[in-house]
């Protein structure tokens, strides 16, 4: 087991207080904090905190040491490379090519993050090799494709937590346009009317993603969705986002892309399950998200990354459902969500004494409230408490939680059962 020393990435949609106040830091932090990493994508791994080797004493005739130099960092992609089948498992390894296949985050939004959607394994693997095909260096900021993994995720929300995710059913997003009243849209709202299918949703998003002069139909919108959010419209919590959004993002096509998205406010507890394919885009709040271990995002909006219409309407699967779960109860103390991702598993824990963790590794705890001690069979111990976050290895075997705390486990995924 090994405390671990994640990463700050501070996207400028970020927050200044959750990820420092998590971690016991002065708030407001000095710049924005969207994300805390925990794992080993090699983009950003984790340190470990491993003390140096105990120095052998000097032996007479040896010179004296008058400044000691820092000790390098020891990430845990290097540790997992350098020992797979102990540090994951035998199976775990040749299931995921030797890597860890989830990451785990906090993730905290301020302002609203990019419309977007992510690529299966095959779409991942076809999409990177392209572009390695075409000489683009791996920091380009014009790729999708950063790897060649998928990005199925789970977000579960701390607070309160705004999102946006898959689209509507043709017959509620034309009768959101028929209450906007803007002109423009009015053929838009009329085919979606008669439509039968999700294809008809897809079309009608490539062609406001498509818009030739987005500008005046989002001024148009935004001033309709002013009036719905002051009124008692079934429509009004979707309206008064699309304007909030609209203040970040002025003149954005996305905007009007949003109003085509259901959305969704996520209660504490609650979660939901992104898919290949999946159009999603977070608005607002902070919760835990655990994902594939990949960094692929294709965007269409609402950004000011690399955006490629083109590619997200190929990847977008307008059937998908984006469900909002609640956690299934495994027994006291322990509970999980149920995704079909095979990268990982998330599972809450409520120690009030002691509790057996699930699974037998290799697995990453994050402490969200109080303090406990994890004990291994070897009698290895290690406290946390909150904001700390640790990496335990397949070879640590099954480990008792004893203390008072609230934490999240990420694990590999379930393997595909065979006949």
């Amino acid at each position: 087991m090994d405390l671990l020393r994640p990463v700050i990435r501070p996207y400028p949609w970020g927050t200044r207080t959750a990820i420092a106040e998590l971690q016991g830091r002065p708030v407001p932090a000095p710049g924005p904090e969207a994300e805390l990493w925990m794992g080993a994508h090699p983009l950003a791994p984790s340190a470990l905190h491993r003390p140096p080797p105990t120095p052998a004493p000097p032996t007479p005739s040896a010179t004296p040491v008058t400044s000691a130099l820092p000790t390098p960092s020891i990430t845990l992609d290097a540790v997992i490379a350098g020992d797979p089948e102990r540090e994951l498992s035998a199976e775990c390894a040749a299931r995921f090519g030797g890597r860890l296949p989830f990451l785990l985050k906090v993730l905290s939004a301020e302002k609203a993050l990019s419309i977007q959607v992510h690529p299966s394994r095959a779409q991942a693997e076809a999409g990177y090799a392209a572009e390695n095909a075409r000489g683009l260096a791996a920091d380009d900021p014009a790729r999708n494709y950063v790897d060649d993994w998928p990005k199925p995720e789970l977000l579960y929300a701390l607070t309160p937590f705004e999102v946006a995710a898959g689209l509507r059913t043709p017959a509620d997003a034309s009768a959101l346009l028929q209450a906007l009243d803007v002109d423009e849209l009015e053929p838009l709202a009329a085919a979606l009317a008669d439509a039968v299918g999700e294809d008809a949703l897809g079309s009608a998003l490539a062609s406001v993603l498509e818009w030739p002069e987005p500008r005046p139909l989002v001024a148009s919108v935004v001033a309709a969705c002013q009036r719905l959010a002051a009124s008692d419209s079934s429509f009004a919590a979707a309206c008064a986002a699309a304007v909030r959004v609209a203040a970040d993002h002025p003149g954005d096509v996305g905007v009007v892309a949003l109003l085509l998205m259901r959305h969704e406010v996520l209660q504490p507890g609650q979660a939901v399950f992104m898919p290949a394919g999946g159009l999603h885009a977070y608005l607002h709040g902070t919760g835990i998200e655990l994902l594939a271990n990949s960094d692929n995002v294709v965007r269409s909006g609402l950004t000011g990354k690399h955006i490629d219409v083109p590619e997200l309407l190929r990847l977008l699967d307008p059937s998908v459902a984006v469900p909002v779960l609640s956690p299934r109860s495994l027994a006291v103390g322990l509970a999980t969500f149920d995704t079909p991702a095979p990268e990982f598993r998330l599972y809450l824990l409520d120690v009030a004494a002691s509790l057996a963790l699930p699974g037998t590794g290799p697995a990453i705890l994050l402490c969200l409230d109080g303090a406990c001690t994890l004990r291994a069979a070897s009698g290895q111990e290690l406290h946390l408490a909150r904001g700390d976050s640790c990496f335990i290895p397949f070879a640590d075997g099954p480990l008792h939680a004893t203390g008072s705390a609230r934490l999240v486990q990420a694990t590999p995924g379930t393997p595909p059962s065979h006949p």
